[in-house]
């Protein structure tokens, strides 16, 4: 088993900026990248991949942007054709930049799985971009897929959870659709902490279904384009 470890800071509850350290296993890399080849889409629970206080950091930050109202109405679509519609879609979103401590952090996890990727599976993925999403409760997201065949933009998804104490009773799962059977559901995941979530961006239909308590999440997209195309 490889490990490989970074030095990084964090900002805990109260504030103060902490040293913490990176762990890094590379066997659940290969599960991930079979179950993508395999079903096209795979979920782990990463608590132990990750530094100790950046889920809690970014769930902080995240609340912070929601309770100060800094998150946009999500919408559909990109550039001329970006719109909102309530009835597709109703969470709201904050686009990240990594440069806060733990968006530091997050960034280099997702750097490392975009070159585990690409050393496995051969994407060329050459860039990512990611927000925050929440959803308030009775808030959803119609089935969909995170891009049209043929773009070769984005390629990958990965969706990761910061909600501790998730109860089924509470809604807000993530609905995994069999693309070629509109009634069949492959999979159904909670929206726990520490729970990520990565499938074929083309492939894999999806939905979020109604939340019944306020949900946090991060949403990235693995891209083979170079320049950032509008939103």
């Amino acid at each position: 088993m490889d490990i490989s470890e970074l030095n990084l800071t964090v900002a805990s509850a109260s504030g103060e900026t902490l040293p913490i350290t990176f762990a890094w296993t590379e066997d659940w890399l290969d599960e991930l990248a079979f179950g993508l080849t395999e079903q096209g889409w795979v979920s782990h629970d990463v608590h132990e991949y990750l530094p100790i206080g950046m889920l809690g950091a970014l769930g902080l930050e995240v609340q912070g942007l929601h309770r100060r109202q800094a998150m946009t109405l999500a919408g559909i679509g990109r550039g001329l054709d970006h719109v909102t519609d309530p009835s597709v879609r109703r969470d709201r979103i904050a686009w990240l930049d990594g440069v806060s401590p733990p968006q530091k952090a997050l960034f280099e996890f997702l750097t490392r799985i975009q070159v585990a990727l690409n050393k496995r599976l051969f994407l060329g993925l050459r860039r990512f971009e990611a927000h925050y999403a929440t959803y308030q409760p009775g808030d959803f997201y119609r089935r969909h897929v995170d891009s049209f065949v043929g773009r070769a933009s984005r390629v990958v998804s990965l969706v990761l959870y910061l909600n501790d104490g998730w109860q089924a009773e509470q809604g807000g799962a993530l609905q995994i659709h069999n693309k070629d059977s509109d009634d069949e559901v492959c999979g159904t995941v909670l929206p726990e902490a520490g729970r990520m979530v990565v499938f074929l961006s083309e492939e894999v239909p999806h939905e979020v279904l109604k939340a019944q308590r306020t949900r946090h999440s991060i949403a990235c997209w693995f891209r083979q384009d170079e320049v950032p195309i509008p939103l």
